[in-house]
């Protein structure tokens, strides 16, 4: 993720500290990651970018209540930071109450990504009861626009009226925003929603080619519209913040944006320029299969959300402390050294150590090669050869 707010205007967030630490980074071995769970496979939408789509497992039934219960246990024991749940639709699964509530029982941050849809007053409520700490609502665009991308009418007036119960309730929540060719007008009225609805926050998603995704590849932004976009998208964040107005703008799977943001504030001779350049560093770019990690419904382990074509293990025959520490020349090991295997633009760009390589499930969903370069890098050829 990509703090816009913080690395260019100063602004620190409350979730600063698990994006840059405190001070200088100690990398642990194995790494903590951030946790996603998808749930369940469930859901009341038929999204057309929905990474999770005919992936995720080998079709086995999903974890129960009390596997469930096992699986919090290992990943609070081995120190993982923040668990995400996720499906599908996790609000479709019937006790999602019960386990965000033993997740916080148990010390762990708890993230909860949903369409929104299915918060009514009620389940706002259950979340404000088993003191959820986040709820990030997917919307890609307002109105019809959210609604096409939804396949479902009226999808965008259910997650409003979602975010609006979670406001009533007191949970924290924020937008998920997937940049599309067909949507990426919409940016400039996802920030007045933001101001008219008094939404703390919001994330800019990349687009991933995996699930469904994959299938609308051709509708990524081109190169052009990404840099437009990540100066309308920081060009409104200075605003917001002039303003005195308390939100976090992100921007999410495209380390790109990090070192756009640097060539930006160089040319500009930002004051901050440096400052961000570090935190940068310290975030250290794309961590699949170090920061981040999945776990998917049935227990099978994978090295993030998206990447769901690589198994590493599955929790009901091993913990997920004991698979994700298994790192030798297998695909986890590969991808925490991946900087030698890295191949084209990604293995001499003078910002390797902000953007990591970036996706590697994107590049190899485009090339056919794990170490191809990310071909959502939209930096110049000068920009990368400059630093």
């Amino acid at each position: 993720m990509i703090d816009i707010t913080r690395l260019y205007c100063g602004r620190e967030g409350d979730t600063d500290s698990l994006r840059y630490g405190h001070g200088k980074t100690v990398v642990q071995s194995p790494p903590r990651p951030v946790v996603v769970w998808n749930v369940t496979p469930a859901c009341n939408l038929r999204c057309v970018h929905c990474y999770a789509h005919q992936q995720g497992g080998s079709g086995g039934e999903i974890l129960t209540t009390d596997e469930g219960y096992q699986l919090l246990d290992n990943l609070a024991a081995f120190g993982v930071p923040v668990v995400l749940f996720s499906g599908g639709e996790p609000l479709k699964r019937e006790d999602i109450f019960d386990l965000i509530g033993y997740a916080r029982q148990r010390g762990l941050r708890t993230v909860l990504s949903t369409n929104g849809t299915l918060i009514t007053r009620h389940v706002a409520g259950e979340l404000a009861r088993v003191g959820l700490h986040y709820a990030g609502v997917s919307l890609d665009g307002i109105g019809a626009t959210n609604d096409r991308f939804r396949h479902f009418e009226g999808a965008y007036e259910l997650a409003l009226e979602g975010i609006r119960n979670c406001r009533r309730a007191g949970v924290k929540v924020g937008l998920r925003f997937t940049l599309t060719r067909h949507n990426v007008g919409d940016i400039e009225a996802i920030f007045k929603l933001l101001v008219d609805e008094d939404i703390p926050r919001v994330c800019f998603y990349h687009l991933v080619y995996t699930g469904r995704g994959r299938d609308i590849m051709a509708d990524d932004l081109t190169h052009d519209q990404a840099r437009a976009s990540m100066d309308v998208i920081i060009d409104h964040t200075v605003r917001l913040h002039q303003a005195g107005l308390d939100k976090q703008v992100l921007t999410v799977d495209n380390h790109a944006d990090g070192a756009y943001l640097l060539e930006r504030m160089r040319r500009e001779n930002h004051p901050r320029l440096a400052e961000a350049r570090q935190l940068l560093e310290r975030n250290r770019g794309n961590r699949s299969g170090s920061g981040i990690g999945c776990v998917s419904w049935d227990g099978t382990v994978y090295p993030d959300q998206f990447w769901r074509d690589k198994p590493l293990g599955n929790v009901r025959e091993k913990p997920f402390s004991a698979i994700w520490g298994e790192a030798n020349d297998d695909l986890l090991g590969q991808l925490r050294r991946r900087k030698e295997l890295l191949k084209g633009r990604c293995a001499t760009c003078g910002y390797l150590d902000i953007c990591n390589g970036n996706f590697r499930a994107r590049a190899e969903a485009a090339t056919g090669d794990i170490w191809a370069s990310d071909p959502a890098c939209y930096l110049t050829d000068e920009e990368i050869a400059s630093r």
